[in-house]
Order: C-alpha cells, then sequence, then structure tokens
C-alpha cells in the first residue's frame, strides 16, 4: 500500500471548521505505527505487532449513540433506547466545540471509502486524534489507489477526537461520549471515548439507513464467503458466536467478515476492507488465519503482554472483548473483489448457553424472519455478583446497534430474497449441549465445521429431518462427521423432563422479546414462532 515517500498530496482541514493543524495526510501503517510509539500510546509485541489500550471504554458504549432528527430522519427512523434522537442546533454546538479542540494539534487525516461494490462506493474522509485510529480507519475502511486520491471527493466526514470530553448539562449527551450520525450534514461525530470499533459501527450505522432507503440494498451484519462453484455463503450471529471464525474457512475464499449489501441485481459485497475480531482465547490450532494475520499491520487491542512481549491471549485483565484489527490482505485466501453472487446458504449463528437449540436446523422462510429479527444468543453472567445462570440476549437483526430503521423492514427484504432466489437458511447452534452452561459442554468446533460443510455441499437435503416438539425447528436426523445423538439436543440431555422445562422458558423468552415487534409483522413471520411454550 502507500507509503508517505511516495504519496506528497495534502489537505487543507479548514472548511471543516479545524484551524492551524498539523496534517498527516494517507499515511502509512508503518508511519502511523511508529508515531504511535513514540508518543507513548502503545506498544509492540514480540512480532512486532501494535498493541494498544483504549482506555475507559473497551467496547461500544449504545446508550451514548445519537442520530440527529430532522426533516431526513424523523419519519423514517426506529426512534427509542436504540436509535435515540439528538437535537440539530446542540449537534452544530458540540461540533464546533469538537474542531475548536482539534485545531492547533497534531492530526491524521485518511481518504477511504466503504462499499466494494463501485456502483454503492461511498467515499469517506476520516479525522482522527490519535495516530492509531487513523490505523484502524487504514484497516478497516476500503484503501483507494493512488490516482483515485488525486481528485477525491468525500461524500461522508467522520470526525473521531477521543480525548474531547463533553459536558453532558450543556451538550445534550448522556455523559461525556458520543458518537453522533447527522444525515443531513452526512457527519459522524465520535468523542470522549478511543474504541475503536465506534468508527467502523459509525459508518456501518450509516449505510444501515441509507442503502435500504435511498438504494433498495438490504444492509446486514454477516460475514461471507465463496465457494470454488461460485456459490455464496452468508453468516449471521453476535458476538461470541463464531461468525469470523467460521466465515474464515480455508476451503473458500473470504469476502469479508462482518458487514456486506445483499444488491437487487443478486450480489453480496462487503463494507469494509479489513477484519475486526475477538482474540480472547485465541489459538493457531482453532483460528489458524485469524491467528496468522496478526502480523505488522495489525492492531492489537487491550490484550495483556508477558515478560517477553508475547501476547496472552487467555488474560481478560483489561477487557474480555479484546480484539484485533487487520486488513484483508492479511488473510491469505479471500475473495477479489469482495463480492459474490446470489447466497445459496444462509446460517444464524448463536451461542445458546441454556443448550436447548439444535446444533443445526432448516428454517422456513417464516422461521427465518422471526429469528433474524429476533437475533437470539446467551451471555453467561459475571462471576463476581455470584450468578452463573445463562442469559438471553436479544439483538433484533444480529445487530440491533446499528439498525436506523424498524427490524421488520430489514426482516421483510431478506424474505423476499430468500424466496426470489430460494435460499436455504439455517439456525446453528455454537454454544452449549448436554445441558447448560455449567452443566454441558461447548459445542465441539469441528462438529459445527462438519454440519455447516454438509449444508453447502448440499448432503443436507438429502436426509430426513424431525420436528423440535417446542421450537418447531426441522433437525436433521443425520450428518457427516457428526454423532446422531449430538443432532437433538435433547438426546444429550440426562435429564430429559429437565430439557423440556428448560427449552420452554426459552421459549417464553423469545415470545416476550417478539411482543414488540409484533404489531408490525405480518402473518408469515409470526407463523415463525415457538409451537409451543
Amino acid at each position: 500500500m502507500l507509503a508517505k515517500e511516495e504519496f506528497t498530496k495534502t489537505i487543507a482541514l479548514d472548511k471543516y471548521g479545524i484551524k492551524d493543524a498539523e496534517i498527516h495526510y494517507q499515511s502509512s501503517p508503518k508511519e502511523l505505527q511508529d508515531i504511535t510509539i513514540e508518543k507513548g500510546q502503545g506498544v509492540e509485541t514480540s512480532s512486532g505487532v501494535l498493541a494498544v489500550n483504549t482506555g475507559e471504554f473497551t467496547g461500544r458504549s449504545p446508550r451514548d449513540r445519537f442520530i440527529v432528527k430532522d426533516d431526513i430522519t424523523k419519519n423514517k427512523i426506529w426512534w427509542g433506547d436504540i436509535n435515540i434522537p439528538f437535537d440539530p442546533e446542540k449537534f452544530d454546538s458540540l461540533y464546533n466545540k469538537v474542531v475548536d479542540y482539534l485545531s492547533g494539534k497534531e492530526l491524521f487525516a485518511r481518504d477511504c471509502y466503504a462499499c466494494a461494490d463501485e456502483k454503492y462506493r461511498l467515499n469517506i474522509r476520516v479525522i482522527n486524534e490519535y495516530p492509531w485510529s487513523n490505523m484502524f480507519a487504514y484497516n478497516m475502511f476500503l484503501r483507494p489507489e493512488e490516482e483515485e486520491l488525486e481528485n477525491f471527493q468525500e461524500e461522508w466526514l467522520l470526525v473521531n477526537a477521543p480525548g474531547f470530553m463533553a459536558d453532558p448539562e450543556i451538550d445534550g449527551t448522556r455523559q461525556h461520549n458520543f458518537a453522533i450520525l447527522n444525515f443531513s450534514k452526512k457527519i459522524a461525530l465520535i468523542g470522549g471515548t478511543g474504541y475503536t470499533g465506534e468508527i467502523k459501527k459509525g459508518i456501518f450505522s450509516a449505510l444501515n439507513f441509507i442503502l435500504p432507503v435511498y438504494k433498495d440494498i438490504l444492509p446486514m451484519h454477516c460475514s461471507a464467503n465463496v465457494g470454488e462453484e461460485g456459490d455464496t455463503a452468508i453468516f449471521f450471529g453476535l458476538s461470541g458466536t463464531g461468525k469470523t471464525t467460521l466465515s474464515a474457512d480455508p476451503d473458500r475464499k473470504l469476502i469479508g467478515d462482518d458487514e456486506h449489501g445483499w444488491t437487487k441485481e443478486n450480489r453480496v459485497f462487503n463494507f469494509e476492507g479489513g477484519c475486526y475480531a475477538k482474540v480472547i482465547n485465541l489459538t493457531e490450532e482453532n483460528e489458524p488465519d485469524i491467528f496468522r494475520a496478526i502480523k505488522p499491520g495489525a492492531i492489537l487491542e487491550n490484550v495483556k503482554l508477558d515478560e517477553n512481549g508475547d501476547v496472552d491471549f487467555k488474560n481478560t485483565t483489561i477487557t474480555q472483548n479484546t480484539r484485533v484489527s487487520y486488513p484483508i490482505y492479511h488473510i491469505d485466501n479471500i475473495q477479489n473483489p469482495s463480492s459474490g453472487k446470489n447466497p445459496k446458504n444462509i446460517f444464524f449463528l448463536t451461542a445458546d448457553a441454556f443448550g436447548v437449540l439444535p446444533p443445526i436446523s432448516k428454517l422456513t422462510p417464516g422461521q427465518a424472519a422471526y429469528h433474524f429479527i429476533s437475533g437470539y444468543t446467551a451471555k453467561v453472567a459475571g462471576t463476581e455478583d455470584g450468578v452463573d445462570e445463562p442469559v438471553p440476549s436479544f439483538s433484533a437483526c444480529f445487530g440491533a446497534p446499528f439498525m436506523p430503521l424498524h427490524p421488520t423492514k430489514y426482516a421483510e427484504m431478506l424474505s423476499a430474497k430468500m424466496k426470489e432466489n430460494d435460499v436455504n437458511v439455517w439456525l446453528v447452534n455454537t454454544g452449549w449441549t448436554g445441558g447448560p452452561y455449567g452443566v454441558g459442554s461447548r459445542m465441539k468446533l469441528r462438529y459445527t465445521r462438519a454440519m455447516i460443510s454438509s449444508a453447502l455441499q448440499g448432503k443436507l437435503d438429502k436426509v430426513e429431518y424431525r420436528e423440535h416438539p417446542i421450537f418447531g425447528l426441522a433437525m436433521p436426523v443425520e450428518c457427516e462427521k457428526v454423532p446422531t445423538e449430538v443432532l437433538n439436543p435433547r438426546n444429550t440431555w440426562e435429564d430429559k423432563e429437565a430439557y423440556d422445562k428448560k427449552a420452554k422458558t426459552l421459549a417464553d423468552s423469545f415470545q416476550k422479546n417478539f411482543n414488540k415487534f409484533e404489531s408490525k409483522a405480518n402473518d408469515e413471520i409470526v407463523s415463525g414462532a415457538p409451537t409451543a411454550s
């Protein structure tokens, strides 16, 4: 990629209200890493990879994410706890404070873009206070060629000032950190937090509004890969369900690991130019592609190093949300350009810590829409309060914090595409089997890979299915390289009555969660609910 000595164009930031700044424009990853080290904002691991601590925030802060409520958004956004309205005048005032704060500082600017499909490309100018934040933008967004930069015209501006602290009483924020989207001015404004995920998720959230409203494109919080025959597979799943791991398949080319669009021409394209993966308990044996992608140019976040400078991937002293970002070309087996033909298989991944859901089941269109809106996984409660029971977690469309429209809008678009293209949709439980967390065990990764491989190869089209008595899901009775008893979760429990009770409890959680969507859901979507509770 471009090194500074090869690229000499500079830019001014005055038109954004930023005065007298020292601007590093389009700096290379190595330069940004060197500056980060010089400033004492990061360290190098024994293998030369940059490791940073994002400070107070080691994850996103959903309650501090806002959308400016104006003529463009007021009648389209699904307002509520997820999409919190922000006053236009308050935005203007806060923006002016941020650019005044950045004026006179050493800043890092980058021109980049989102959407690998040229027809839907979104040009972005990113302005960062910190060098490693700009390096993250290099990794995660798509990188223009030098000739494209000569006449680059940004459509969106992203201003990122981690050191600026808002005054909630004056600025209209909840606390000192904020991430605000202004669709009229096409600005993403982020302050008070060093967590880099806010940068990529800000643009992702903007695209989740722009693409369906103006382009008739379904945006998806998913990973995608493509087989030798050109068959595209999509993987939806919340953090910790295996989305990145399972899409990084040595036998298939990776399109992208997190954010994609499904066009009306029936192509799938990556929004990004990189990957942002969890590294908790990472091993080369279980996740070789991710492990090997951690090389110079990658950024490790909130990890601990031992005395030799090696990463202790098991250490969660700072956070369980330890991360790495790297450009997609750090993965050997990638699709170039980052797009694929019409999907043939879609996988909804859930880490069911209750041990109730089948390891794989085939969904009807109604069930697919229902489970897409539900976006279920389960989390294990923290041990600090003595609670070790699983906690249901629902995130609409497997990405509620980034979805500005009502979830039924995205679900109806997905259902239409499924029917139009005869797509198979599978629910895959990467969580517990043989009992809930604390009793059973985590589903073996090799079993999950075998089930997904059988689905992709069409082998599960030729087997018998049985219906789950409570969730109504179609469960295969056999699958190559998977023990038969594993395929029906009830068979893996010693206490069958305890399983039935737990399954009914989980079904009830699904139904309670769905109550808030039911008024806008059509009959087909409602039909996908559990059949008994």
